[in-house]
């Protein structure tokens, strides 16, 4: 199994599922797991324990996603501690059993085989090249050091290799693919007509006796919605733009001038030899192959220590003059493209510089800047007004009885909305976080102000409840109209169910299912051979048809009624089992794909209980 295990990683697939699971954790963190210590554990699994850090960078990590996720729909109550840690602990156990269990396999990672990860991945390549910086600055928003990151991915490329490698174990027998074959590729012949709700609608007229008594019997059909008149207040980076000074913009486009963009680019690529007894005779290789005229690319995937440049022949990506140690900006600024540098030393080690391509920068002009400039300069000034503001606020919106006092004391305006139910749908209160926090005991049983709320966009909103709307049974004569058609639509619905049981009565009394469709003057659809995947007959009607019990004699008949009211009678002829011999070639290579995945995830999920069956867990 673990020269399967190590054959399974190396496939598309796998590197595929490899870098999905990176690129989750590039951006909402893992060094949850690779944090140990620093106070007492709180479980412990085959002796080796977790700690409170560890379950806490969990919680993190799981609200991140959450955030991510649900963004302005997300509920609060999502993020709550006591409902996220018991599935934060237990997926810390099982990744800890599923570590423990590759370790004992003596499965391993290369650090090339990171390097090829880490260099593959687009969020750290700039125009599909690895770029050091965009790796750096990605690790740093995440909260992590590389080193953290590339221990992290190392843990994950182990679980994968472990789950690739025991999804890959199991095969598919020529029996389990010649049963699920009689099932999935069986094929029925069957007819069916439609007996459609509209030619069932009652003639006579709706009387007041049974307008009124349906009105009577369905009165919590016909009420209104729980609703809620609100007062808002509600501040925008918009409401606090001002006009610009000259000055501010000239003094901005000098600032701007002096960015990376705008001065000259370089693109380097690099050989690295870090430090060790083997150093010195390494860059004397390397600057001999150099000098034979091996290509600087071809040395640099042979020799250099960079994991994440290597693969791409050494390729560090462009630099303005600040990206890399001062020694080597130093040498690159002084280097023609194409030529190799001598030796640079820095705290990394040894390093072969050459310059690929240089791109003068263009200095735009004013006139071309100031949009973009004026615009920056107000949201920067807009966003510090804000934000005043937003405090202010929440310190006056704390104890007012309502919010005309803040209002007046930040120049504000009340606005109103109405008739806002817990379903709203349109407008501002179609936000889930402002309709929570509406409905919520603190604002409308307390009737307190609701705190500060922030949503996307540097929007801000505080509100307060001015009428609570109870549901209450509308009077008949607004819902008259409604009353009647439910009326009309249940007479219907039930005239054609009746009609639909005499039907099948007939074919049970030997009718034939031509007659009694000519009867009805509706046309018969025949089909045959339908398999079930087929998308020419109707999915109520095709779903119902397998079913059905195979007839063992004559046919088998039934009816359906469907969500719009109609019903279809329908006739099995006959059930035709399926045989994988009959499959075309992609048809057997699909159900066998479909099977070894459903029987690996078996498989997967098996070994995971075993696992925990077998391991001393102890949750303290």
């Amino acid at each position: 199994m673990l020269q399967n295990i190590r054959q399974q990683t190396q496939g598309t697939t796998a590197k595929i599922i490899i870098g999905l699971i990176v690129i989750s954790f590039a951006f909402f963190g893992i060094e949850s797991i690779l944090v140990s210590g620093g106070g007492s554990e709180i479980a412990e699994v085959n002796g080796e324990s977790i700690y409170p850090q560890e379950l806490q960078l969990a919680l993190d990590t799981q609200k991140r996603r959450l955030i991510a996720m649900m963004g302005d729909r997300l509920d609060p109550a999502m993020l709550d501690d006591e409902t996220l840690t018991p599935q934060a602990l237990d997926a810390l156990i099982n990744r800890k059993l599923l570590m423990q269990s590759a370790q004992a396999m003596q499965l391993e990672i290369s650090e090339r085989e990171i390097g090829q990860v880490v260099g593959s991945m687009e969020q750290f390549q700039v125009d599909g090249v690895f770029s050091p910086e965009v790796y750096k600055g990605a690790l740093a928003s995440a909260g992590y050091t590389p080193a953290y990151f590339k221990e992290s991915l190392r843990d994950d490329m182990l679980l994968t290799q472990l789950r690739s490698g025991l999804a890959g174990s199991e095969f598919v027998t020529p029996s389990e693919l010649q049963l699920n074959a009689q099932v999935l590729a069986e094929q029925r012949d069957l007819r069916y007509f439609v007996l459609p709700k509209e030619d069932f609608k009652p003639t006579s007229e709706v009387t007041e006796e049974q307008i009124a008594a349906y009105y009577a019997s369905h009165e919590d059909e016909f009420r209104t919605l729980e609703s809620l008149d609100l007062d808002y207040l509600q501040l925008s980076l918009d409401d606090f733009r001002q006009p610009v000074e000259e000055s501010a913009v000239v003094d901005a486009y000098e600032l701007a001038k002096q960015d990376f963009q705008y001065q000259t680019q370089n693109r380097v690529s690099h050989i690295l030899l870090e430090a060790g007894d083997t150093q010195q005779s390494r860059l004397a290789d390397a600057q001999q192959q150099l000098a034979s005229g091996v290509s600087f690319a071809d040395v640099a995937k042979a020799l250099s220590d960079d994991v994440g440049s290597a693969d791409n022949g050494g390729d560090l990506g462009y630099s303005a003059g600040s990206t890399f140690p001062e020694d080597m900006e130093a040498a690159i600024a002084q280097l023609e493209p194409g030529v190799v540098s001598a030796p640079v030393e820095t705290d990394a080690g040894i390093h072969l510089i050459v310059v690929t391509e240089r791109k003068p920068g263009a200095e735009p002009t004013l006139e071309e800047m100031r949009k973009q400039l004026t615009e920056t300069l107000q949201s920067d000034e807009a966003r510090i007004a804000l934000l005043r503001t937003v405090e202010e606020l929440r310190d006056l919106v704390f104890n007012a009885e309502d919010l005309g006092y803040p209002a007046q004391e930040l120049d504000l305006n009340v606005k109103t909305a109405n008739g806002i139910s817990r379903s709203q749908q349109d407008g501002l209160f179609a936000n889930p976080v402002l309709v929570d926090a509406a409905f919520s005991d603190d604002v409308l049983v307390a009737g307190n102000n609701s705190a500060v709320i922030e949503l996307a966009g540097n929007n801000f909103v505080v509100l307060r409840v001015r009428k609570h709307n109870t549901p209450q049974t509308k009077p008949l004569a607004d819902v008259r109209e409604e009353v009647i058609a439910s009326i009309i639509e249940d007479a219907s619905r039930e005239a054609v169910v009746t009609a639909a049981n005499e039907a099948v009565d007939k074919l049970a009394s030997g009718a034939a299912l031509d007659e009694i469709a000519d009867s009805y003057g509706y046309t018969l659809q025949t089909e045959l051979g339908v398999d079930r995947r087929n998308v020419t007959v109707p999915p109520a009607v095709l779903q119902h048809a397998f079913q059905l019990s195979p007839p063992t004699q004559g046919v088998s008949t039934d009816f359906i009624q469907t969500s719009t009211g109609d019903a279809i009678i329908i006739e099995l002829q006959r059930a035709t089992p399926g045989k994988y011999d009959a499959l075309t070639a992609t048809e057997q290579a699909q159900l066998q794909q479909q099977l070894i995945g459903e029987f690996g995830s078996l498989v997967d999920n098996e070994f995971q209980r075993g696992l925990q069956e077998r391991a001393e867990i102890t949750v303290l």
